[in-house]
C-alpha cells in the first residue's frame, strides 16, 4: 500500500473488493459514462465487481495485468489505475488506464497515482513502455499524462468504442528507461 496524500492510498485490487467497487462505480456512473465503454446493468452489481476483482488477482498472478484501487481513509474506493495487456517478448509494454471519483477531481490525485503505477511498471514489472489514450476532448486526462512524462505520439481514428460510439483517441507513450522524477525535470 502506497500513500498518495493525507487521505488516500494506492493498493492492488484484491478479492473482497466487489462491494466497494460496485459502490464506487454506481456513485460515478454519470461521471464516467462519457469516457468509458457502455456498461450493462450487471456491471454495477457487487457480484459482477467481485468476479472482476477475483479475475484481476488471477491475471496479476499470471503477469497479464496489474490493477490498483485508490482508497480513501474511510475505506471507499475513489478511483482506479490499471496496467492492462502486459506484453513481454520483444515489447515489454502495457496499456495504462485510470479514473478518479467525481468528488476527488483537481487535487493532483490522478497524477500521483499514475506516477506511482508507472514506477511500479518500471521497477517491479521491468516494463520498457506504457501506452495510454484519451478522447480528443479529454483535456484533463491529457494534462495528467503530460505532467507524468507521457508524450503524445499520434491520433488513432475510431480507436475505441466509448459511450456507444467508435471514437478517435490521442495516443501517448512513456518510455520507462529512467526515473520519472528525472524525466519530469528535463527541459
Amino acid at each position: 500500500m502506497l500513500r498518495l496524500d493525507a487521505e488516500h492510498v494506492l493498493r492492488p485490487v484484491r478479492a473482497g473488493d466487489g462491494a466497494a467497487l460496485a459502490r464506487a462505480y454506481l456513485a460515478n456512473r454519470e461521471h464516467l459514462a462519457p469516457w468509458e465503454p457502455a456498461r450493462s446493468e450487471a456491471f454495477f452489481t457487487e457480484e459482477w465487481q467481485e468476479q472482476n476483482a477475483q479475475q484481476c488477482v488471477a491475471e496479476a498472478a499470471l503477469g497479464r495485468s496489474s490493477r490498483f484501487v485508490i482508497l480513501s481513509d474511510d475505506g471507499e474506493i475513489r478511483g482506479r489505475v490499471n496496467l492492462n495487456t502486459i506484453v513481454r517478448g520483444a515489447f515489454w509494454s502495457a496499456d495504462l488506464g485510470y479514473w478518479i471519483d467525481s468528488t476527488r477531481l483537481r487535487r493532483g490525485l490522478a497524477g500521483r497515482a499514475v506516477a506511482l503505477v508507472a514506477e511500479h511498471a518500471r521497477d517491479e514489472l521491468r516494463l520498457h513502455r506504457l501506452q495510454a489514450s484519451t478522447l480528443l476532448h479529454n483535456v484533463a486526462s491529457q494534462r495528467v499524462l503530460a505532467a507524468t512524462g507521457f508524450e503524445r505520439i499520434g491520433i488513432a481514428p475510431k480507436y475505441l468504442r466509448i459511450a456507444g460510439e467508435w471514437q478517435d483517441h490521442i495516443l501517448f507513450q512513456l518510455l520507462l528507461e529512467e526515473p520519472l522524477s528525472a524525466r519530469r525535470e528535463r527541459p
